[in-house]
């Protein structure tokens, strides 16, 4: 069917030009009309015509305006102007705006079926053009997520980094830095505990689709597929470097998009970012961003946020292995030593005979670990520091003995990161402590104190309540509160005065908060003070 707009303010031309079509083409042809060319827009609109009759000269908006404006919404309208004018100022216009063809009045039987076999050709060659790119479209949509994930999977697995260069041809990737998200599901929001690992129930491939289309709606970035219960994303990153304040964006960002998901897909999800690299080394993005999951509370994290530290990959048996370093890393002594025992005491039953190759292994683990203290900075490095390891090592003959050996060494080791994570929290909340009690009396926020501390908000928020028992607003308030005490008390002050002075433009607000901090007003704390 072929939709075709007659729109002239001649009823004669109207009925005509309708009744040629209509038994020439009776069963191809819809045809609506219009005499105005304010009518023939509002037509156009809703009734989207392949081909447009016009005529020039109708009552109020002529033909050439309201080509204009349905040009506007409609950009594949074929338009044929009729008009009894024969003027150049007028066909100049008409070719202007893309008109197949300028006809004059009167137009006859023959001239109307030839340019309707001509518009109904041209109409027939943009569908079947639309067509052909909506399948191009389809057979991409199936090709791009592969070329994606091979992309990523390129970066992630060891031994296919050749191949990135490939990918990002193909996927015409510019940029020579970029930084991995990585979103780990969690359990349907339906069930408890959404910081578990995903659920059986839940199945990649059934929301991959709308996991896409859901992330690259906020960022351009490259996906891979589905692995155990992590999907990663690579973003691509114009510099090198990357500031606090895109830092912070694309953390909002990125807690946006979880939101999204969760909403959607009724999962839950934790997502860890990885710093900005080289496309040659987006490796360690990745290995940062895993990391960064490891940590436990926020729900988005940015590896920068905790600092950067070495990737341990797990052999066997995997889960205690891995347990054990993620113990280390938190600094959780007893929980390392519960997880290092449950380790030594399947080695020694599972190979009992394998003395060399478990001191190797208990060896492996020490030396594993004092890398990671040194990462964490919270030991230095010399290079004759283990001069005597492999000797004492070798002289162990019972494995009990070795086994308060490997634990005196490991336990040093998450010793020193315990110390170090909390040195390094009461050092950044002992300066934000510092900032708030210089800049209480001017107008300031949590984003300011971050990044006076260079932390993101919400990882320094969850830091701080960890820290001080209390939440940074909290602290502000008590903190102002206090010092407005004893100004009121010294009584040199209007209350007006006093609330500026402690950060508050408000006098009136200062005084509701003053009084539900205190239970008194500040006129009437001022007066039980004798002042």
């Amino acid at each position: 069917m072929y939709r075709i707009l007659i729109a002239d303010d001649e009823g004669i031309m109207v009925e005509s030009l309708k009744g040629i079509l209509l038994k020439n083409y009776p069963d191809r042809c819809e045809i609506e009309t219009a005499k105005t060319g304010r009518a023939a827009i509002e037509q156009a609109e809703y009734f989207h015509p392949d081909i447009i009759f016009m005529d020039i000269q109708m009552p109020g908006i002529n033909g050439i305006q309201a080509m204009k404006e349905i040009r506007s919404f409609n950009q594949t309208a074929l338009f044929y102007v009729i008009s009894a004018y024969d003027k150049f100022d007028y066909a100049a216009e008409a070719i202007a705006l893309g008109v197949e063809r300028y006809l004059t009045k009167p137009v006859n039987r023959r001239t109307v079926l030839d340019v309707m076999e001509e518009a109904m050709e041209k109409v027939d060659q943009m569908r079947r053009k639309r067509s052909d790119q909506l399948k191009v479209q389809e057979k991409l949509e199936t090709v791009v997520p592969l070329v994606e994930n091979g992309f990523v999977s390129s970066i992630v697995m060891p031994g296919e980094l050749q191949d990135a260069d490939y990918y990002r041809q193909l996927l015409d990737i510019t940029q020579q830095y970029a930084f991995i998200c990585i979103f780990r599901l969690g359990q349907s929001v339906k069930e408890e505990k959404p910081s578990e690992p995903m659920g059986i129930s839940i199945r990649p491939k059934d929301f991959y689709p709308q996991f896409r289309a859901i992330v690259k709606s906020y960022m351009h970035c490259m996906i891979g597929f589905s692995t155990s219960s992590r999907i990663a994303a690579v973003v691509p990153f114009e510099r090198p470097e990357i500031k606090y304040e895109e830092r912070i964006q694309i953390i909002e960002q990125v807690r946006q998009i979880a939101n999204r998901l969760e909403e959607r897909l009724q999962i839950h999800f934790r997502v860890g970012i990885g710093g900005v690299h080289s496309m040659s080394e987006l490796r360690f993005s990745y290995q940062e961003a895993a990391r960064a999951l490891q940590e436990s509370g926020s729900r988005i994290i940015h590896s920068n946020d905790i600092g950067s530290r070495g990737a341990y990959e797990g052999d066997f048996p995997a889960e205690v292995e891995r347990a054990i370093f993620e113990c280390l890393k938190k600094g959780d002594l007893e929980g390392m030593r519960s997880q290092a025992g449950v380790f030594f005491d399947w080695m020694i039953h599972r190979y009992p005979s394998s003395r060399d190759n478990i001191r190797l292994k208990v060896l492996e683990y020490i030396i594993w670990a004092e890398r990671e203290a040194f990462r964490e900075g919270a030991v230095n490095y010399g290079f004759e520091s283990r001069d005597n390891y492999l000797t004492q090592v070798l002289a162990i003959e019972d494995y009990e003995h070795l086994r308060v050996w490997f634990f005196e060494k490991m336990n040093a080791a998450c010793s020193a990161i315990r110390d170090r994570r909390e040195k390094q929290s009461e050092t950044a909340v002992t300066k934000a402590k510092n900032y708030i009690q210089e800049h209480y009396g001017f107008d300031i926020s949590l984003d300011d104190v971050s990044r006076e501390v260079n932390i993101s908000p919400y990882y320094f928020s969850k830091l701080f309540k960890e820290e001080s028992g209390e939440n940074f607003i909290e602290y502000l308030t008590r903190t102002r509160i206090e010092k407005a005490k004893e100004l009121l008390r010294e009584g040199n002050l209007s209350i007006k005065e006093i609330s500026s002075l402690v950060g508050y433009a408000d006098p009136n607000y200062f005084s509701r908060l003053f009084k539900k901090q205190t239970e008194m007003t500040p006129r009437e704390y001022r007066e039980r003070n004798n002042v």
